[in-house]
């Protein structure tokens, strides 16, 4: 994990010599190994927190060693027991990682050879013969074990003064949100950041009451008062989605600078991609045409492009080698534990809190990186489900590919965590699929902003000391529930909503009786278990129609014979 993956030679790059740092080819699971159960961390859910993705890789490794089948081996005429093959490792692995909520589908046998590498060099299992500390391990039938030692990695204490003092400063940074001060008016501060004139005087607009004839009972409020009120509002919503009572664990207020939210609010283009006023910042000329080269792949290929045979991955390599050349990943080193912990509501039934939870995230980015970020995944989005774009790579489809490149320019942690890879690929995954609603600008956000500021405006919030405050505006979400809840829940409305259409068609009385057996008819072939309940007897069933019933004939008639008389 101290760097990309290096293949020299690599095909994949459509070109030799260079070293190429995309990812090898993966190995075809073969069909003659079984593959193993999977175990029951699928079921399981590390809840949000400090140092997930160490709690995260406990999680894997306590599964890992409670769950993998042992049992007798030989090997160079002698017999071994408790122990396992490299390749049963990975086959079992490979189904309780793609089986895990935390990781998913995406996962790759490739990836999960390397993740028992790491199990090898930390301990978490030995050779037959002891030994460990490297990363000598391939999917073969090479044999391994699990050492007495616990495989568990301490999760470090924070020491109880330093957290005291965390939580007082965030909330003497909250109070002074709605601290009023008399202080003239000014531009806003640029802080490194070029605003242009336009959009100064919009932001102005927004946060000034413009009205002189109630300027009197409106009270000033100065710039510091705007931007605390962007950082407390998304703040608050942010730990509304999450579900979390406090965020001082995942992210310090500090780092929330109320700058770059407003700048990524404002300086939009018409398809929401941020616009930057120094062009140094923004990517070079030759990447933003390389990139939109593949994403508009093949309209944008005319007559003056090359035309050789494996151009488009030259072309995929320097996109590659860009990101991948970036001093930190796109989500900055900072944001790493936030989102570490919005990938665990990353679930089909969490969809919606995920998207809204990682559209504020997103907004905290540096304009420089939200705007990489944005037009990254608008390219990568967009190549994979080009059903006319060449193959990239020798033996991973396109999609897998985008993910597994660019995933590590877009979170990893300062200080190397093993799981940083897979934690990745789930991330960009989910990122592509949603690219668009999540790299959106809210607009429910300025609104909150305005009305605090409002609040703040006539005097509506005062000092704790100056008597009575009054309630800010309360903003709440659906209540999360579990997977199970979500599933009984689903099943129960599916079917009430069912039962309600079998109602409607018994008191439909514009509808025909040939018209109602038949849709009966039908709706009993379909919802055999539900039609039952309503009528669960024949009786009942014929009573709706008012049918008389019926004398069946005798199943066997007995005619006499017709006799003729014989005549010549």
């Amino acid at each position: 994990m101290a760097g990309p993956t290096v293949v020299r030679g690599c095909a994949a790059a459509g070109v030799s010599g260079p070293e190429c740092r995309l990812p090898p080819p993966c190995r075809v699971p073969g069909a003659d190994r079984p593959s193993g159960p999977v175990g029951g961390m699928e079921n399981q859910g590390v809840p949000p927190g400090p140092y997930r993705a160490t709690r995260l890789w406990n999680e894997v490794t306590t599964s890992f060693r409670a769950g993998m089948p042992l049992r007798k081996h030989r090997q160079h005429f002698k017999k071994y027991g408790n122990c396992f093959t490299a390749g049963e490792a990975v086959d079992w692995l490979y189904d309780l990682l793609r089986n895990n909520n935390n990781f998913g589908p995406e996962v790759t046998r490739q990836q999960t050879i390397q993740l028992l590498r790491k199990f090898l060099k930390n301990h978490v299992i030995e050779d037959i013969k002891g030994k460990w500390g490297s990363e000598n391990l391939d999917d073969n039938s090479q044999l391994f074990r699990f050492p007495a030692n616990s495989p568990l990695k301490t999760l470090p204490r924070r020491h109880p003064e330093s957290r005291k003092n965390r939580i007082e400063n965030f909330s003497k940074d909250k109070d002074s949100i709605f601290k009023l001060r008399n202080l003239s008016r000014r531009t806003p501060k640029k802080h490194g950041l070029h605003f242009s004139q336009e959009n100064a005087e919009k932001m102005n607009c927004e946060i000034i009451n413009e009205d002189q004839e109630n300027s009197v009972d409106n009270r000033e409020i100065s710039q510091k008062d705007v931007e605390e009120v962007w950082r407390y509002v998304i703040l608050i919503y942010l730990q509304t989605i999450l579900g979390v009572s406090s965020l001082e664990e995942v992210i310090n207020p500090k780092q929330v600078i109320p700058q770059y939210i407003m700048y990524n609010m404002a300086n939009t283009s018409k398809h929401g991609v941020v616009i930057l006023q120094d062009k140094s910042d923004d990517l070079p000329h030759w990447v933003l045409s390389a990139m939109k080269c593949l994403a508009n792949w093949p309209r944008s290929n005319d007559m003056n492009n090359p035309t050789y045979v494996g151009f488009e991955r030259d072309v995929f390599r320097t996109i590659a080698d860009y990101f991948l050349d970036l001093p930190e990943p796109l989500l900055t080193f900072e944001y790493y534990e936030l989102f570490v912990n919005i990938l665990g509501l990353l679930q089909p039934h969490l969809e919606r809190v995920a998207i809204d939870a990682l559209q504020l995230c997103c907004l905290l980015l540096p304009p420089p990186n939200r705007r990489r970020l944005q037009l990254l995944m608008r390219m990568i989005s967009r190549m994979s489900q080009n059903v006319d774009m060449p193959q990239l790579h020798d033996a991973m489809g396109t999609r897998s590919l985008m993910i597994h490149t660019f995933s590590r320019c877009v979170l990893r942690c300062a200080e190397e965590v093993d799981l940083d890879e897979l934690l990745a690929a789930r991330l960009v995954s989910f990122l592509m699929d949603h690219q668009q609603e999540i790299l959106q600008v809210p607009s429910y956000l300025q609104t909150a902003v305005e009305k605090h500021l409002d609040y703040l405006r006539k005097g509506h919030i005062k000092n704790p000391g100056d008597g009575v405050i009054a309630p800010l505006p309360t903003y709440s979400y659906c209540k999360q529930i579990s997977a199970q809840e979500f599933d009984e829940q689903k099943v129960s409305t599916s079917q009430a909503a069912v039962a309600e259409l079998l109602e409607n068609i018994i008191k439909n009385k514009s509808l025909p009786v040939k018209e109602k057996r038949k849709k009966l008819k039908q709706f009993q072939k379909e919802y055999p278990l539900i039609y039952q309940k309503r009528f669960p007897t024949s009786e009942s069933e014929a009573a709706l129609f008012g049918d008389k019933p019926t004398i069946k004939q005798p199943m066997l008639i007995l005619r006499k014979p017709k006799f003729r008389t014989l005549r010549y």
